[in-house]
C-alpha cells in the first residue's frame, strides 16, 4: 500500500492486553491495510498503536490526502458483536493460535473463533472438494474424515456444500475446524446451519479473520483458502473440477510447504479433472486412509516449522535462518512456474516460445502449465501463437 523508510529497531510485540487487541484491530481494519501491510508497519513501527499514529504521515507520503485510521466505533461495534456471538479473538502471538498456521508468510493477524479454542492447537488435516459432488466423492471424503478423526487428527474444511459438508459431519464426535469465508457469525451457505451449531456443540470451532458479521463475497473465498491449508499438515483433494477453490486451497498448500494428496477419478469426470492433473504433477495418490496417514509426520511430532520465541512472520529474528532444503518434487515446480509465468505476462500479448525462451525452461515442462492456467481462467491464447494475461475484474 504505502512507502515508509521509517524503521524501528524494536520488533513489535503480540498484543498483551486490551488496549493493545485493539490497536491491533484497528490497524488491521484501517482502509488500505491488508495482511501484508499490517505486518510491514508492525515491523517498521514496533507496534500496533505506534503504526496508527504513523499511519496520516505514511499515507501522505504516498500521495494519499486525508487520510484517518478506522474509527474506535467500528472496532467497539465489533467487538460487542462478537461478545453478544460468543466470539474470541485469537492473535497470533497466543498460545492458542493454532502453530501450524503461525510460520505462513500472509498469517491472519487476527483470528475470531467460535468454539473450543483448544482444539486450534491439535494437528489437523485439510479435505476439500466440489460441491457438486458425486455419490462416490461423498461416501470417500465420509471415509477418510472418519478414518482421520480415528488417528487422532482434526478435519479442516470449508462448511461448504458437497465435499466440505460431508467431511464436517464425518469429523464432528473427532474434532473439526470451519474456516468461514465470511464473519464467524454469518453462517454461509444457509442450509448449512444447523451443522455450524453441531460443530460447536460437539467441541469443534469455527474460524474466520473478517470481520463479525460481513457477509462472503466473491473475493474472500481464495483468502479464506490460504488458512484451510496453512492450519493444516496435509490437504486431501476428493474431488475438484479443472477450474475450482480446492486446486487454488491445493497451490496455497504447496507453497505452504504442505504435502498435498488427492483421490483419483474417471478420466471423463469433469469433476475428478483437478485431482488428476494433481497426480500427474506429483501429488500423492490417496484410496484410502491409510494412505494419508503414510504421508503424514508422527502425529506426536512438531508443527511443521520450529516456533520462535515471537510467533511473528518475518519479524521475530533479524537474520532467520534458511529453511532446510527439501527434496524437489514435479508439483512443486509446476506451482513455481505458476508464478514465473503470471509474473511475465501482461494484457499485451507475447508470443509462447519467446515466453518459453525468457522462462529458461524446457518447453515439455512449461506446456502443461500454460494449459493449467489456461483452464484456470488465469491466461488465454490469442492467434499466431500468443499469450496473455486475462483481465481481473475488481
Amino acid at each position: 500500500m504505502f512507502e515508509d523508510n521509517h524503521s524501528s529497531t524494536h520488533p513489535p510485540l503480540p498484543p498483551t492486553t486490551e488496549d493493545d487487541r485493539v490497536s491491533w484491530l484497528r490497524l488491521l481494519r484501517s482502509r488500505r491495510v491488508g495482511v501484508t501491510t499490517f505486518w510491514r508497519l508492525m515491523k517498521e513501527h514496533g507496534s500496533a498503536q505506534a503504526a496508527l499514529e504513523a499511519l496520516p504521515d505514511v499515507a501522505r507520503a504516498a500521495g494519499v490526502q486525508g487520510y484517518e485510521p478506522c474509527p474506535e466505533q467500528v472496532i467497539e461495534a465489533e467487538l460487542a458483536a462478537a461478545r453478544q456471538r460468543g466470539a474470541r479473538m485469537v492473535c497470533l502471538g497466543d498460545p492458542l493460535y493454532p502453530p501450524d498456521l503461525c510460520p505462513v508468510a500472509d498469517a491472519p493477524p487476527i483470528l475470531w473463533m467460535v468454539g473450543d479454542p483448544a482444539i486450534l492447537t491439535r494437528p489437523m488435516v485439510a479435505l476439500v472438494g466440489a460441491r457438486n459432488a458425486s455419490s462416490l466423492g461423498l461416501r470417500m471424503a465420509r471415509g477418510l474424515a472418519e478414518g482421520l478423526s480415528e488417528a487422532g487428527y482434526v478435519v479442516s474444511s470449508g462448511l461448504a456444500r458437497g465435499i466440505d459438508t460431508v467431511a464436517h459431519l464425518a469429523s464432528l464426535h473427532g474434532g473439526t475446524v470451519a474456516v468461514m469465508a465470511g464473519g464467524v457469525d454469518v453462517l454461509y451457505p444457509s442450509e448449512n446451519t444447523q451443522l455450524a451449531e453441531q460443530i460447536i456443540n460437539h467441541g469443534g470451532a469455527r474460524i474466520s479473520e473478517q470481520p463479525m458479521g460481513m457477509q462472503p463475497i466473491a473475493r474472500h473465498f481464495p483468502m479464506r483458502n490460504r488458512i484451510i491449508s496453512g492450519l493444516s499438515r496435509a490437504i486431501v483433494v476428493v474431488e475438484a473440477a479443472a477450474k475450482s477453490g480446492s486446486l487454488i486451497t491445493a497451490r496455497n498448500a504447496l507453497d505452504q510447504g504442505r504435502d498435498v494428496l488427492a483421490v483419483p477419478g474417471h478420466p471423463l469426470d469433469a469433476r475428478a479433472a483437478g485431482c488428476n492433473m494433481l497426480i500427474r504433477d506429483g501429488a500423492r495418490l490417496v484410496r484410502s486412509t491409510e494412505d494419508v496417514l503414510e504421508a503424514l509426520p508422527d502425529l506426536n511430532a512438531p508443527a511443521p516449522a520450529e516456533q520462535p520465541e515471537l510467533p511473528l512472520p518475518d519479524m521475530a529474528v533479524q537474520t532467520p535462518p534458511p529453511p532446510p532444503e527439501k527434496p524437489k518434487r514435479s508439483l512443486q515446480d509446476a506451482a513455481r512456474l505458476h508464478r514465473e509465468i503470471l509474473a511475465r505476462l501482461g494484457p499485451s500479448p507475447l508470443a509462447e516460445d519467446q515466453l518459453i525462451r525468457d522462462i529458461g525452461a524446457p518447453s515439455g515442462a512449461v506446456s502443461p502449465v500454460l494449459t493449467d492456467l489456461e483452464l484456470d481462467g488465469r491466461i488465454e491464447r490469442q492467434p499466431g501463437g500468443l499469450l496473455s494475461l486475462v483481465a481481473r475484474r475488481s
